[in-house]
């Protein structure tokens, strides 16, 4: 029996296994650290930052804050006035 936390890291780790065994100059992660807990969504970034998928360029979509603590940039949509979306980018630098 895996927590919700366990299995979605146990998914993570078959998906970067054969990213890593298959890579791709192009990855897009749509929300894979919803059910991880801070500690473990560091860790993720850690991994996602390494040595051997530093040659990749990577998509994240997520809302959490550490995730988004590790990007070079970050995009967003905004609704200023009702019906009208824009778009907002910021580079981060270290």
């Amino acid at each position: 029996m895996l927590s919700t936390g366990e299995k979605a890291l146990t998914a993570i780790a078959l998906l970067l296994a054969l990213w890593k065994a298959n890579p791709s100059p192009f990855c897009f992660f749509d929300e894979i650290d919803t059910s991880l807990d801070e500690v473990n969504a560091e860790r993720l970034t850690h991994i996602l930052k390494g040595e051997d998928l530093n040659q990749s360029q990577l998509v994240l979509i997520t809302h959490q804050k550490t995730m988004m603590e590790a990007a070079d940039t970050l995009y967003g949509i905004t609704m200023e006035e009702s019906g009208i979306s824009k778009i907002v980018s910021v580079k981060l630098e270290k």
